[in-house]
C-alpha cells in the first residue's frame, strides 16, 4: 500500500492541491487557497524526486506557512493600496471635503444638506438654508459641516 502511495504521490498531492483551491470557492476566507498552493508545490516536489511521506508532510508544513504568511501580506499591502476599501461601509467618509448646499437652515447646532439626490443630516455653526458648506467630516449618518 505504501509504495502504492509513493508511485502515485505528485498525483495525491495535486488532487489535495486542487481540493483545498476548491473549498476556497465553496468556502472563501483565503486561507485554504495557501493550503493548495503549498500543496501544489509539494506535489511538483513529488514529482522531481522528493521521496518519502514525512519530507513531503513537512514540505508541506513549511510551505504552508510560509504561502500563509506571503498571501496574508500581499492581502494586507492590497487593502493600504486601495483608500477607497476603507471607506467602504462608511459612505459619508467619501463626502469630506466636498463643498455642498443647505437644504435646510442649521438652528441649534443640527439642519439638513443635500448631497447628490440624498439629503443629510448636518451639524456646524447657525446658517440660513442656501449656504454654501464644506462637509468637515461624517459620525455615522451626521455629516459635520463649516461655512466654505
Amino acid at each position: 500500500m505504501s509504495s502504492m502511495m509513493m508511485t502515485h504521490a505528485p498525483w495525491l498531492w495535486l488532487v489535495l492541491a486542487l481540493a483545498l483551491m476548491s473549498l476556497e470557492i465553496v468556502i472563501p476566507g483565503v486561507h485554504f487557497l495557501w493550503f493548495g498552493v503549498a500543496a501544489a508545490v509539494v506535489a511538483l516536489l513529488a514529482w522531481l524526486g522528493l521521496n518519502g511521506l514525512v519530507w513531503q508532510l513537512v514540505a508541506f508544513g513549511a510551505l504552508s506557512i510560509i504561502a500563509l504568511y506571503f498571501g496574508r501580506r500581499m492581502a494586507h499591502e492590497a487593502g493600504k493600496a486601495d483608500p477607497d476599501a476603507r471607506a467602504l461601509n462608511e459612505r459619508g467618509q467619501q463626502y469630506v471635503g466636498r463643498r455642498v448646499t443647505l437644504e435646510e437652515a442649521i438652528t441649534n447646532g443640527r439642519g439638513r444638506v443635500k448631497v447628490g439626490d440624498t439629503v443629510w443630516t448636518a451639524e456646524g455653526p447657525d446658517m440660513p438654508a442656501g449656504t454654501q458648506v464644506t462637509v468637515k467630516k461624517a459620525h455615522g449618518t451626521v455629516l459635520v459641516v463649516d461655512r466654505a
